[in-house]
């Protein structure tokens, strides 16, 4: 069936750059208050933005993880925290449309997602298990037609401001740590009592408070498909390739910055190389060298997806690892590489090239699922996969 909505009919770009318009109005605002990006995210409802993943026979446009990373590096550029919080929305999402469209329910929330703008957040982390979104100490009850769910949800990002919360738990009481479930619930489903609250360095804008959650809502709003499969194939890759967006994103104005101050240098004393030229062309370099391995891996992701064994496999895997330890690392060098190239305007705030926002952000790609945790799960497949090594991928 096909569903009458509204899209939009500007181009992606065009509807974006209008919304990272009025992200980069308020973004120090934003961070310098932990606030959630209202405007940005009222915006991004606006141009219909949130729905764009979701199947065109759905109601929305059928974008492709390709597009959508796109889209988080333009909102990176504007404000860290508004795009994560498009990056985070799209990521849950992508987990519906390739996992969802089997089941009648999830296929209407999907049209709702679209026609309603919906905004999606995500409980994976729980007290007790930290940032390993692949085990779970809760179980959800299943009691004839209907499911109950209580979670120590020790983050949510944007959770008080979300219209639904997909949430990981346990298949039932006698399960495995690892025999997951995701699960939908809507906001009228569930309660919020907050247990921790969000002051960081930075992603200040995401809220990422920690809640109690509970909530009750009809069975068929669990995904039918396994945790682990969802995971393997579109969590994974989403989140490190959108992530990775909005992280060069960062970059990308860190680099713009610091090129709008070399120029002015070169204006005021044209006859001489100015202080920073040559530290300007190795940071050129890097953000080349992010751009690169962020386009491989959505390359790589696109190419995959009809295969869903390629997609749970050991090289996927290592791959898609390897794209987020590369960008997270490198968005820091080239922060830092600009901060030297601006020098004390750059480390004052209230400047045109003010980079603190930029660096506090940049902090958190290392953080967002451990790297630590992330080279030690390529360890362990390292020891039983050769690495691919191929330049035709």
């Amino acid at each position: 069936m096909n569903f009458p909505v509204k899209i939009n009919q500007d181009g992606l770009a065009a509807r974006v750059a209008r919304v990272a318009e009025i992200a980069a109005k308020h973004a120090d605002a934003v961070d310098a208050e932990g606030r959630f990006p209202r405007e940005a995210v009222d915006a991004m409802k606006a141009e219909r933005l949130l729905g764009i993943q979701v199947p065109r026979h759905l109601g929305g446009e059928s974008a492709s993880i390709t597009e959508i990373a796109e889209l988080c590096s333009m909102l990176g550029q504007a404000c860290a925290a508004s795009a994560m919080v498009f990056a985070m929305h799209h990521i849950k999402l992508s987990s519906l449309v390739e996992h969802g469209a089997d089941s009648d329910w999830h296929r209407s929330f999907m049209h709702s997602i679209a026609a309603d703008q919906l905004l999606i957040a995500s409980a994976t982390t729980e007290g007790g298990i930290g940032g390993n979104l692949r085990n779970s100490i809760c179980a959800i009850e299943v009691d004839g037609d209907t499911c109950r769910l209580e979670k120590d949800a020790t983050v949510i990002s944007y959770g008080s401001h979300a219209d639904a919360i997909l949430i990981t738990s346990r298949a039932h009481a006698q399960a495995a740590s690892s025999d997951q479930v995701l699960t939908a619930f809507l906001k009228d489903q569930y309660t919020l009592e907050k247990t921790h609250a969000w002051n960081t360095l930075g992603m200040r804008g995401t809220c990422s408070d920690g809640f109690l959650f509970k909530g009750r809502a009809p069975a068929q709003q669990i995904l039918p498909k396994p945790f682990a499969e969802i995971a393997a194939q579109s969590m994974l890759a989403s989140s490190h390739l959108l992530w990775s967006g909005v992280w060069y994103g960062i970059a990308v104005d860190a680099v713009a910055r610091a090129q709008a101050f070399v120029r002015a240098a070169a204006r005021k004393a044209p006859d001489a190389q100015p202080p920073g030229a040559l530290r300007l062309a190795e940071v050129s370099n890097l953000l080349q060298m992010v751009k690169s391995n962020v386009v491989a891996g959505l390359k790589a992701y696109e190419h995959a997806k009809a295969d869903p064994d390629r997609l749970s496999s050991m090289g996927f895997a290592v791959a898609m690892n390897n794209v987020k330890i590369a960008s997270s690392e490198t968005i820091l060098e080239i922060v830092n590489h600009a901060m030297l190239i601006c020098g004390i305007m750059g480390y004052k705030n209230g400047t045109p090239f003010s980079l603190g926002r930029h660096l506090r952000d940049a902090h958190s790609a290392q953080l967002m699922i451990s790297n630590d945790r992330i080279l030690g799960n390529t360890s362990s497949m390292l020891l039983v996969h050769k690495q691919d090594t191929s330049l035709l991928g």
